[in-house]
């Protein structure tokens, strides 16, 4: 709003957000808005037709703000709301919620009667499904894709048969307690008491419908000497899927796996198909109104249950600036699912549900960035960025400066959250050409292993592959530089050279004398760069998902604002909370990835039995 000494000269209004069907012309909206501003001069002025009954008052709100930020009578810094987690407006003015979308009767063309409806066919969807189906319920999935976006592999697990017959052993208490410091006590300590208790009987049961396909599950075996400073959990397991075939000469995955199964259940999967919105009852969720492959919207009504598993929101930069701005700032690269935008975070938040408080993401240190690139949202959008899986390794990291600032060998968020301290908030990598002989050294743990565990399990990429293929590709796209000198090391990546020089002999000296006395790295990971070629490559992170969302209780019922179970709603996976913060437990490999489909199965089962 513009004003002279006298008057309202002028009045901007913002409607790209708006929506709903009814609304088809937004620049007559604005206008229409302006007009009524000019006129009333205040901001008591008639509903503008074709606007909401939210958006309206959301403007009169707001141009009230402005009038008195005009008078003089609150400051600039106070003007917008910073309302919890349950709103959506922030501190710097963001409206990424928007009011929820309004769908006439008239206008669904279609109803679908379950019993149980699970609104995304991804990990957790699919083990619902499976589940429910299994125990003889009525259950539809939808899914806004033409097919499932898949089932992640590395999943965690707690005393299941494969880390019995290994011998793996993991104290639950001990377990429950590094969540809690991780999350800084940010976490519901019953859901991961749960996990423990019922995850190792899931991955036994998803075993078996692999075993009936032919594929073999494997188990991450710990080392039988594990000197590192942070402690590891044993809890991964991944399927072997080479040399599987779906029977038309094809290899399987997970989704394929459960779909065929759950289908030959008698589950319904209806893909194209976007929710729009939940519908909610006399305070129970019924359903939801979704949009078609045709365009069209049609209603779901569910009468046991609907489950919410859209992904998170992790493509949804508007969101993820709102809510947790400074994570976008140590980013260079993002390999979320597709499908995660927020979308059923938004609906739960619409019926009422409230979503944690504490806003985290999961990302590894593996991107790779051309030394005159930028870190940020920006270059994580482009796509022009390097997949630099080794970049977990704890070679020698330095900063701008060229200088060493952080203990490489830990969780793969740690230096990620000290680069927030660091020039460009990035890191640089170091490497020689020993660095095959170095990885199978270090003893690294979960998908960072470049080589097999000790019970022959397979690492998720390994170093052979890196070696043929992955580094020669990073450094002809400029990801990775490769030098005869630390000098010219230091010139390519943008360096200063006499700091790097010194940084690296000091370290080297350290290497040698197998001990870190500026920082602490364990002896077995701390190796020396001294061998020409040597390989450099500014390192930040890659997003994998988000890690906040709805909270919900024991039985994945959604909490209201005032902390009550919300009848009929239910939230699985990444669109859930109450189970991280701050940072990712990567030392437990596929926690998400196993909470999310041990919460799956046994809602799945829950529901179908009520």
């Amino acid at each position: 709003m513009t004003f002279d000494a006298n008057s309202i000269t002028d009045a901007v209004v913002d409607v790209s957000r708006e929506d709903p069907p009814n609304i088809s012309d937004k620049e007559q909206l604005a206008a229409s808005f302006q007009e009524a501003i000019l006129a009333a001069q205040s901001a008591e002025f008639d509903a503008v037709a074709g606007a909401s009954d939210i958006t309206s008052p959301a403007v009169a709100k707001a141009a009230a703000k402005c009038i008195a930020q005009a008078k003089g009578e609150i400051p600039i810094e106070v003007i917008t709301d910073n309302t919890d987690a349950g709103g959506s407006e922030t501190k710097d003015g963001s409206d990424w919620l928007g009011a929820e979308p309004e769908i006439a009767d008239s206008e669904i063309v279609e109803t679908y009667e379950t019993e149980i409806l699970v609104i995304g066919c991804g990990t957790g969807g699919m083990f619902t499904i499976a589940a429910a189906a299994e125990e003889g319920a009525k259950v539809i999935g939808i899914d806004r894709f033409k097919t499932g976006v898949g089932i992640r592999d590395d999943l965690g697990a707690i005393n299941s048969r494969y880390q019995q017959e290994w011998g793996t052993k993991i104290n639950k208490f001990d377990y429950i307690t590094m969540a809690t410091q991780y999350a800084a006590g940010h976490i519901n300590q019953d859901l991961v008491r749960l996990f423990c208790d019922e995850s190792g009987a899931v991955i036994d049961w998803y075993g078996d419908r692999l075993a009936e396909r032919g594929v073999e599950l494997w188990h991450e075996s710990g080392d039988s000497v594990d000197d590192a400073r942070y402690e590891h959990f044993a809890t991964g397991h991944s399927p072997r899927w080479a040399g599987s075939d779906n029977g038309n000469g094809e290899t399987l995955d997970g989704n394929a796996v459960l779909y065929d199964y759950a289908t030959g259940l008698g589950a319904e999967f209806h893909y194209n198909t976007k929710m729009i919105k939940l519908v909610r009852e006399n305070g129970r969720v019924t359903g939801c109104i979704a949009e078609n492959g045709d365009g069209k919207y049609v209603r779901y009504t569910a009468s046991k249950g609907t489950v919410v598993c859209t992904g998170g929101y992790s493509l949804n930069y508007e969101m993820m600036e709102a809510l947790q701005p400074w994570n976008l700032r140590i980013i260079g690269r993002n390999g979320s699912e597709p499908g995660a935008f927020g979308d059923g975070i938004k609906a739960c938040l619409w019926a009422g549900a409230k979503m944690d408080e504490t806003h985290s993401m999961m990302m590894f240190d593996r991107c790779a960035l051309r030394p005159d690139q930028e870190t940020g949202t920006e270059t994580a959008k482009s796509g022009d960025n390097g997949f630099f899986w080794m970049g977990s390794q704890p070679w020698l990291k330095v900063n701008a400066d060229g200088k060493r600032f952080f203990n490489e060998s830990g969780t793969y968020e740690g230096i990620l959250h000290a680069d927030e301290y660091q020039k460009g908030h990035c890191h640089y990598t170091l490497f020689d050409s020993n660095w095959t002989t170095y990885a199978q050294q270090f003893k690294m743990h979960g998908c960072s292993r470049l080589y097999p565990f000790e019970n022959g399990a397979d690492p998720n990429i390994p170093f052979q592959a890196i070696e043929g293929g992955m580094l020669p590709g990073l450094i002809e796209s400029g990801f990775v530089v490769q030098a005869d000198t630390v000098e010219e090391l230091a010139e390519k990546l943008g360096l200063p050279a006499d700091e790097l020089k010194a940084t690296v002999d000091h370290y080297n000296e350290l290497a040698h004398a197998g001990e870190d006395t500026d920082f602490g790295k364990e002896a077995f990971r701390l190796t020396p760069v001294d061998t020409a070629p040597f390989y450099g490559a500014k390192n930040t992170g890659y997003v994998l998902c988000t890690m906040d969302g709805i909270q919900i209780d024991t039985s994945m019922n959604a909490i209201d604002t005032e902390g009550n179970p919300i009848p009929g709603l239910y939230v699985v996976g990444n669109d859930s909370g109450c189970y991280f913060a701050n940072t990712y437990p990567n030392l437990s490999t596929g926690m998400a990835c196993g909470r999310t489909v041990t919460f799956g199965r046994l809602l799945g089962k829950q529901l179908a039995q009520m």
